[in-house]
């Protein structure tokens, strides 16, 4: 087993040969701790800088400098410690990535993070204030500080500090905690009196402003302003059956006026049918009450698995960006989650304490009947995946936890709507406390149908928004497989912790998003000297972000039909630049990554637009890095270690290819409009539109029946009418 190991090693580090080689010469030239940066300029109360390098058995110390007035320069840096106004805050970030340690023997590299924090209040003094945490001018601090990193009194590097802080300025009056209530336009108007345009002042003819008193409305009470501006917000409209008096009213207006209630008004930029509706409640701070759970018969995808309590089926799982204890698990739905939890004594009690007993449950498999969940425990023998201990050690008494739950791993084998069988494997292990510890436990969730994985597709058949774009890599005809297409996925950028590229994690491509995403990649200018070799270290990185050479025209491919795949087309960066290397200064780096997806709307199913990707290209982008020295010192010109970070970048665009509505117009449709509807007031062809198909308003007999209806009255009107007699009299007078 061992034999095989070192030989997927071999196998791995020698694709990544230009990659180690150049890490290797990064790691070499860092001998020595140092600050980075080693200079800050800071206007706010706290303050970040890296120290890197071995720091074992390092202590930092802070103090106040200013420069001499004779020669400007600072007093090296001293192991003394001074009282400031600061505190000063340290956390080990941890030590190189697992390859370093294991293929190149060096010293131990590690990472500490420096903060400080101003402990004073940026409140400005008032007058006759006595207090001294106030600041008594508006520029409240201006000081140098200085931060030396000393081994055994001997300092071994500093950190220089330049602090330009001002005063807060608060409001006098503290603001009010009342809000404006704004009703809901569609119930209630939003301005009542629209009129009242002087506060706490009776505007004139404004009846219906409240600051007005009963003498001042009797002054213009028969000549307020009228309509809505007025206040009057619901007038009744002319079209109403209430609103013209039999008087003056003309003879059709009984037949065609329009009937409802007073609350049915324009004015409110909504209608509604009939009453009135009561508006939704808003969002609220208040604890929200779950709904008990209800059990269905057969589970679908994304639905909750039920016990045979019809409780749901938990497990530790993230919500919002934080760990939940009890999160329901969902069917089909793939997880894999880390909880970091900071242990001070023995824990008690789910989730790091399990028994096997209370993790072998029956769970209900969605067909009528229950499924058991198997047990297997597994003891770790390598804790450092899972533990993470700090600097010191407290002097307290040690502790010895036992069968400590490290990791949940459920496997869900499903077959159709129901679920055939569950095995979690439990991991435990012995934890030593002194102290105390961060426990990284890990929980996940993986559905297989038979011993296959439950792969998700993004859409049937068109891709959906924001689902994975599915992508795939051709499988020789030597491996043993069915399929002729591995499905993967095109992924970018996407940093944590630090933002180093050593440390950044992928984020797949989702359909429909454009993203922009990146991270750090720390240079020196020993690098700047090897331009080829820093190229290739660039574009491995890149290259690492897409691996697929297919991409999946639609949501739900086949891994056996080739024409449901395209090619991806890369665009290799041109190496015939005009510009050479320099030294200090590398062109040509492929920094940026570029995605192109084409996508088009193919067909319409349910109403619901089907989307196909019909191309996809990869581009890169150089640029040209050096390493520039700033700070007003040239001494890190000639610091062959001095580091600089330069970005590294991917990004996806997805752009729509617009659909043809038919063929072009000719001149003739574009200069002769007379019955062109569009531009037209008076549309001649819609003069029988209720008799056509394109008439929905109501059914097609319906509108039919109505239809001869008229033409009848039309007819019997003209038999009986004025015109038809005078037409029989003139054909009597011609046939006597």
């Amino acid at each position: 087993m061992a034999s095989v190991v070192d030989i997927f090693f071999f196998v791995t580090v020698t694709r990544q040969v230009p990659y180690l080689l150049f890490i290797f010469s990064l790691v070499c030239a860092q001998n020595t701790i140092v600050f980075r940066p080693s200079h800050v300029i800071t206007s706010g109360t706290s303050v970040s800088a890296f120290l890197l390098g071995n720091t074992s058995g390092v202590s930092l110390y802070v103090r106040t400098v200013s420069p001499s007035n004779t020669t400007g320069s600072i007093n090296p840096p001293s192991c003394v410690a001074e009282p400031t106004g600061w505190v000063l805050l340290r956390e080990q970030l941890g030590k190189d990535p697992f390859l370093f340690r294991q293929f190149f023997v060096l010293m131990p590299q590690t990472a500490v993070r420096v903060q400080l924090r101003l402990n004073q209040s940026l409140r400005l003094c008032t007058e006759n204030d006595t207090s001294t945490d106030c600041c008594p001018k508006p520029l409240c601090l201006l000081q140098t500080l200085q931060m030396s990193a000393c081994v055994d009194g001997s300092p071994k590097a500093s950190l220089l500090i330049q602090a330009k802080v001002h005063a807060r300025l608060l409001p006098a009056n503290a603001a009010s905690d009342n809000k404006t209530v704004i009703p809901n336009q569609v119930y209630q108007p939003l301005g009542p009196c629209p009129c009242d345009l002087t506060s706490r002042l009776c505007d004139v003819r404004c009846c219906c402003d409240e600051d007005c008193s009963n003498e001042e409305l009797k002054l213009f009470a028969t000549s307020c302003l009228p309509g809505p501006f007025g206040g009057q917000i619901s007038p009744v409209p002319d079209y109403q059956c209430s609103a013209q008096s039999s008087e003056n009213s003309p003879d059709w207006f009984p037949f065609l006026c329009v009937s409802s209630p007073p609350e049915n008004n324009p004015f409110l930029g909504h209608f509604y049918q009939g009453d009135t509706i009561a508006s939704k409640l808003g969002p609220s701070f208040q604890r929200h009450m779950l709904t008990a759970p209800v059990p269905v018969e057969g589970y679908i995808q994304g639905s909750p698995i039920f016990m045979l309590n019809d409780q749901y089926f938990t497990i530790p799982q993230k919500v919002t960006g934080r760990c939940v204890n009890n999160a329901p698990v969902a069917f089909l739905e793939n997880f894999i989650v880390e909880c970091v939890t900071l242990l001070q004594s023995c824990p008690h009690g789910n989730p790091l304490h399990t028994l096997a007993t209370d993790l072998s449950i029956k769970v209900k498999d969605g067909q009528g009947g229950e499924v058991m969940v198997d047990v297997v425990d597994e003891v770790a023998s390598d804790l450092s995946p899972f533990i993470f201990r700090g600097d010191g050690a407290s002097p307290g008494e040690m502790l010895v936890c036992e069968n400590v739950t490290l990791a949940l791993d459920y496997k869900f084998y499903w077959k159709g709507n129901g679920i055939t069988e569950i095995i979690v494997t439990r991991t435990i292990g012995t934890i030593t406390l002194n102290g105390s510890a961060q426990v990284t436990s890990r929980y996940s969730t993986v559905f297989l149908n038979g011993e296959f994985l439950a792969e998700m597709n993004s859409g049937n058949p068109g891709y959906q928004m924001e689902r994975l774009v599915i992508a795939g890599i051709m499988l020789d005809a030597t491996e043993n497989s069915t399929n002729l297409i591995q499905r993967t996925s095109i992924n970018l950028w996407k940093s944590v912790g630090d933002g180093l590229c050593f440390t950044a994690e992928k984020k797949p491509v989702l359909f429909g998003e454009n993203s922009t995403s990146g991270c750090l990649f720390p240079v020196t200018r020993h690098h700047l000297t090897q331009c080829d070799l820093l190229r290739e270290a660039v574009s491995s990185l890149q290259e690492d972000l897409i691996s697929a050479s297919f991409v999946a025209k639609n949501g739900n491919p086949d891994l056996l039909t080739m024409t449901d795949w395209l090619n991806i087309s890369f665009v290799s960066l041109n190496s015939n630049s005009s510009m050479k290397d320099t030294p200090g200064t590398c062109y040509s780096i492929p920094s940026h990554l570029h995605i192109k997806v084409w996508t088009l709307i193919t067909s319409v199913v349910g109403g619901a637009p089907q989307r196909e990707i019909q191309a996809l290209q990869v581009s890169y982008s150089a640029s040209s890095w050096g390493v520039a020295c700033g700070g007003g010192s040239f001494s890190s010109c000639g610091d062959s270690a001095e580091t600089q970070m330069f970005p590294i970048t991917s990004s996806v665009t997805f752009i729509d290819i617009p659909i043809n509505t038919g063929p072009s117009k000719t001149r003739f449709h574009i200069n002769f409009t007379e019955y062109d509807c569009s531009r037209n007031d008076v549309c001649w062809p819609e003069l029988a539109f209720p008799f056509t198909k394109y008439y929905t308003g109501e059914p097609y007999s319906q509108s039919l029946a109505k239809g001869m209806i008229l033409v009848f009255f039309f007819i019997t009107a003209s038999i009986l009418g004025t015109p038809w007699r005078q037409i029989r009299q003139v054909w009597r007078s011609a046939a006597l």
